[in-house]
């Protein structure tokens, strides 16, 4: 197979000069970035910003399907749309759910990882189980019919993938939840603390134990007050992650803006939580149980509360860029730094030499280009 060279790009994830420069790609890899990089088949890319590729770490679906009653050719279809929207990396994340439910679609997964890798798709890299320990008064568009106390056995009793980032989104106040977070820990999980009205005391015991990120940032927790910090407040005061879904919905754009510059660059991921009617326009749609509706990018379900999001990764990178963060910024907040947090950062989430080429070529205006997943381009 002949080398691909990505013709005068300038890396977003460069702060230094901009200057335009080549990428050459060769069996899946980057095998060499700058001027005189050989030859190969050219693609030019003028005017664009090359960015890693996206990865999406809290994704319930989209383009009609929901992860949580999806087969593997769903989740490919997902993978799919979502790599022509520059996500090369993802996890499915599961609302809470029967166990049945769980084990049928985490064999699904399973099928969807073997052949993934001859498809131009968005790559499942683990799973996300959002909310199976969180706080019935913080619910959000959740079912607490399905929530769960820890009591010792019950993060055991979860299906598993045989290989993969395993990530919990759970509310630390629960009935054993810090010791939940130590056995996170203890059994590689991801613990993110969300859907929770902790006490400071509480968190900071949750923190002890090992649990440093966060969900979807000021949604579904509780709020700053001058007199009680909350749990965001906790949030912009601890050394933590955190990730937000940047639509302008979840979390007004000035408060992005503040978000981004509080906490930095470095220590913020960009999420989609995208709901299955993502791609589908404004309707009405059936989803988890009760009707969901859509209208002007905006989801409310049948008890009035946002259920999730229709955009993707691209959205949250063309709102960031629309309140002036920078593309290098940008590229860490979408990239970077969601790869360090699941692990996978040695393969992915920068353009350096030897690493993957997931890549995802953006004009000025926020379209894409072009987007590849391991040097092929998703059509």
């Amino acid at each position: 197979m002949s080398d691909i060279l990505l013709k005068n790009v300038r890396l977003a994830d460069d702060s230094d000069t901009g200057a335009e420069r080549t990428i050459r790609v060769r069996s899946g890899l980057i095998a060499g970035i700058g001027s005189g990089v050989g030859s190969g088949r050219e693609i030019d890319l003028s005017g664009s910003s090359v960015f890693p590729g996206f990865v999406d770490i809290h994704n319930h679906g989209a383009i009609g399907i929901d992860v949580n009653a999806a087969d593997s050719d769903g989740l490919l279809e997902i993978g799919a749309f979502l790599a022509r929207h520059g996500v090369t990396a993802w996890l499915p994340t599961f609302v809470p759910d029967s166990p049945e439910t769980y084990a049928h679609v985490i064999s699904e997964i399973e099928q969807a990882i073997a052949v993934q890798g001859d498809l131009p798709v968005a790559g499942i890299v683990g799973v996300h189980y959002e909310g199976v320990f969180a706080n019935t008064q913080m619910c959000g568009a959740l079912r607490p019919e399905f929530f769960k106390t820890f009591t010792g056995t019950e993060l055991s009793e979860l299906p598993t993938l045989a290989s993969g980032a395993h990530m919990m989104t759970f509310a630390p106040e629960i009935g054993g939840g810090v010791e939940l977070a130590r056995e996170l820990c203890k059994a590689n999980w991801i613990p993110s603390i969300g859907h929770t009205k902790a006490t400071t005391a509480i968190l900071d015991a949750a923190y002890a134990a090992g649990a440093r990120h966060m969900t979807h940032f000021f949604n579904a927790m509780t709020g700053l007050h001058h007199r009680d910090i909350g749990v965001v407040g906790w949030g912009l005061t601890r050394d933590v992650t955190i990730d937000i879904i940047a639509d302008g919905i979840h979390v007004h754009p000035e408060l992005l803006k503040f978000v981004f510059k509080s906490k930095g660059a470095g220590s913020v991921s960009l999420i989609s939580d995208s709901v299955a009617p993502t791609g589908l326009g404004d309707g009405e749609f059936d989803l988890w149980g009760e009707t969901i509706n859509v209208k002007d990018g905006r989801t409310q379900n049948e008890r009035g509360s946002i259920a999730g999001s229709v955009i993707t990764i691209l959205d949250a990178v063309r709102m960031a860029r629309r309140i002036g963060v920078s593309d290098a910024a940008i590229a860490a907040m979408a990239s970077a730094n969601p790869a360090r947090l699941l692990g996978i950062d040695d393969s992915c989430g920068s353009i350096d030499v030897g690493k993957r080429a997931d890549l995802v070529a953006i004009d000025e205006a926020g379209n894409v280009k072009m987007a590849m997943v391991g040097g092929k381009i998703a059509e």
